[in-house]
């Protein structure tokens, strides 16, 4: 395995879930990993200071912070400035924004992503003065009532474009986009406001409550080949993270996972 074949490889830690951070961190530099993704809670759990000290001095590149947004929630302004603050002491460049589902009691999907543009709009100044860019990701429709309202990479787009590529992009996650039939168009489109590629596999049956139907790369029916031949050629030439949430890939010790991980990378992404 050579660096340059690596060259553009990040590992999120949600894909090594019970994975501790310090062994998560000494994995990927044995393993001659260049970048890590980063979640707020076991940052918090380990200590904001203490986490950036440590994926420092390992020479590891954070490329990026997951997640903020949730803007339905009452302290949505003061949850997301935190967030802000916690990626530029990270060195994140990039904070990956899930937006919340429909408000309690609403069925107005329309108001709900109107408000996701007014949050971003006001979240944005403390942003681009902390060097951190805004990524919007775009959910599966399935989650769009108590997760996303924002379903598709048109739609996030159609807010992204609103502001300076650098402060606001868009999230390409291959779980989340690859059904629909406008993507390759849509990733053309986006250009500039990639601000992150992230690829796993999809399987079903999924199970119950859908969020771990994750796989590793190769395990589904999603061409992940061709989605990053799409960024590449949108001009996006930044890491790629390797995502996965499944209760069996957690499992398994954390080093055997990462192998994996970087496995499929090379053999269905790269």
């Amino acid at each position: 395995m050579t660096d340059q074949a690596l060259r553009r490889f990040s590992f999120n830690q949600a894909t090594a879930q019970h994975w501790a951070l310090p062994d998560v961190v000494a994995g990927c530099v044995a393993a001659g990993v260049p970048g890590i993704g980063l979640w707020r809670e076991p940052v918090a759990e380990y200590g904001l200071e203490r986490a950036a000290k440590l994926v420092r001095d390992a020479g590891l590149t954070v490329t990026t912070l997951c997640r903020g947004g949730f803007f339905t929630a009452e302290d949505w302004r003061e949850q997301n400035l935190r967030a802000i603050d916690e990626a530029a002491t990270l060195g994140a460049p990039v904070l990956v924004l899930v937006s919340g589902g429909l408000p309690a009691g609403s069925k107005d999907i329309d108001g709900a992503r109107a408000r996701v543009a007014d949050a971003i709009a006001e979240l944005a100044p403390h942003a681009d003065a902390a060097g951190v860019r805004l990524a919007i990701e775009p959910l599966h429709p399935m989650f769009s009532a108590d997760r996303c309202v924002i379903a598709t990479l048109g739609q996030a787009l159609d807010i992204a474009e609103r502001f300076d590529p650098g402060v606001v992009g868009v999230v390409v996650d291959a779980y989340h986009v690859w059904w629909d039939d406008t993507v390759y168009a849509q990733i053309a489109r986006a250009g500039e406001w990639i601000a992150s590629f992230q690829v796993c596999d999809w399987i079903t049956p999924l199970p119950a409550g859908v969020l771990l139907g994750r796989a590793l790369p190769g395990d589904g029916c999603i061409e992940l080949r061709r989605l990053r031949a799409a960024v590449d050629a949108a001009g996006y030439t930044g890491p790629i993270e390797v995502e996965v949430f499944n209760a069996e890939v957690w499992s398994r010790p954390g080093d055997e996972i990462l192998t994996a991980s970087i496995t499929a990378y090379l053999r269905e992404v790269v």
